[in-house]
């Protein structure tokens, strides 16, 4: 047996999405996306940097422990490598002695990162400034340890 056609009239729920509506999702969409993606990408700056802070540190230590060794700093990126001092890849590590070697100064950079980083052994601190042993350095003045 055959069953006529439904002549009932479609309901709300049968329409679908008004085009209203789809324009509201795809605004609330692109509004989260313009929030999220540059925190994203600030992240990966911020892990960069604690790279070079991490590594800044660990050739502080490495330097210390030379210098009740050898009663003195070294800028040899072998004697720093067989001390156990390996740097994160694309981090340039730079090491200048003060005069009198009695002190030392870390300079720590990547391109990935957002600022250059400093470690002064006589403040015996991390800094994006120069400062103590640091004071007044130029690039020039420091030999680069990260290739051994």
């Amino acid at each position: 047996m055959r069953t006529a056609p439904s002549t009932t009239p479609e309901t709300k729920k049968d329409q679908g999405f008004t085009l209203i509506e789809l324009l509201v999702v795809v605004v609330i969409i692109g509004i989260l996306a313009a929030i999220a993606i540059p925190v994203f990408l600030n992240q990966r700056e911020k892990a960069v940097d604690s790279g070079i802070q991490s590594d800044l540190k660990a050739l502080a230590t490495t330097q210390e422990t030379h210098y009740v060794d050898a009663r003195a700093y070294s800028v040899d990126p072998a004697e720093l490598k067989t001390a156990g001092f390996t740097p994160t890849k694309g981090n340039v590590i730079g090491v200048a002695i003060a005069a009198g070697g009695k002190a030392y100064c870390l300079k720590g950079t990547n391109a990935g990162g957002s600022k250059d980083f400093y470690y002064a052994s006589d403040d015996g601190g991390l800094s994006d400034a120069q400062s103590g042993a640091c004071t007044g350095l130029l690039d020039a003045d420091f030999t680069d340890v990260s290739n051994a």
